[in-house]
């Protein structure tokens, strides 16, 4: 992926990229525990990427940071604040990609990136289009600006998805499975973005996917659910030896575990 273009938001940027802390954090709905006593520490500036098998719990958690779910007991912070709190939502800024874009189908491209600054009066029409074509341009999709999402494809709208995130000028960025439904070549494509975006915009980055590649690529560190419990907290490299038979069944379905060396697989 070539070099992005400089942007004026970093330059103008006065908060640092948030930092993330769950203390025993736990969440039931009735009688079904879907997270038991995770504790995590996410550091600024760090790609964090969580997998585990479906209904394991990774997207409840991802709810619980931007304050849509509240836990049963224990905590969330970012950066501090209690995450639950509206309050928190007006001191740091944090922005979701989610698994299916959710974006306006009546809006162009560009009015769906708009929208956010518009309605909270973030700058004049001008400071927004400036904003809005800058964001465009990074994730190449400076000709889609007055289609609408019904015209574009599966990638394009992952993307026009990403650069709504983006005008927003997050501290933490949070991605839904990024690369569902999506062929090798555009995954590979928004891993990389992913990771570009990172040092472009010195952004926390909290990444829930089922994609390996994904994981061992670009993650600084990968947190692993199972049975609503955080089995892994390690390294890609850890994670290509894992320790743990349960982690390396999820990860290297196909291998026999009972082979004395299934340990040192290789990717």
């Amino acid at each position: 992926m070539p070099a992005l273009p400089p942007s004026p938001a970093v330059t103008t940027r006065e908060s640092p990229a948030a930092g993330v802390r769950l203390e025993n954090l736990s969440k039931r709905f009735g009688s079904h525990v879907v997270l038991q006593d995770i504790t995590l520490t996410i550091e600024p500036g760090e790609i964090f990427v969580l997998m585990g098998p479906s209904g394991s719990g990774k997207s409840v958690l991802l709810k619980h940071l931007v304050g849509l779910e509240a836990p049963t007991s224990g905590r969330a912070w970012i950066n501090g604040h209690d995450a639950t709190a509206e309050s928190t939502r007006a001191l740091v800024r944090m922005a979701m990609v989610f698994q299916a874009g959710a974006l306006f189908n009546s809006l162009t491209v560009y009015d769906n990136l708009a929208l956010f600054l518009r309605e909270h009066r973030l700058g004049s029409e001008a400071d927004i289009r400036t904003k809005v074509r800058h964001a465009l341009q990074i994730l190449s999709l400076a000709g889609t600006a007055a289609k609408f999402p019904s015209e574009l494809s599966g990638g394009m709208k992952k993307r026009v998805a990403i650069a709504r995130a983006l005008v927003m000028e997050p501290q933490l960025m949070l991605y839904d499975e990024p690369t569902s439904e999506l062929d090798p070549v555009m995954s590979a494509t928004i891993t990389e973005i992913i990771a570009s975006l990172k040092d472009e915009y010195h952004v926390t980055t909290v990444v829930v996917s089922h994609d390996r590649d994904l994981a061992l690529n670009i993650a600084d560190r990968v947190g692993i659910l199972m049975d609503s419990r955080l089995i892994f907290l390690g390294t890609p490299a850890e994670l290509r030896q894992p320790q743990d038979e349960r982690v390396a069944r999820f990860l290297y379905p196909q291998i026999d575990l009972a082979h004395p060396r299934y340990k040192q697989l290789e990717t």
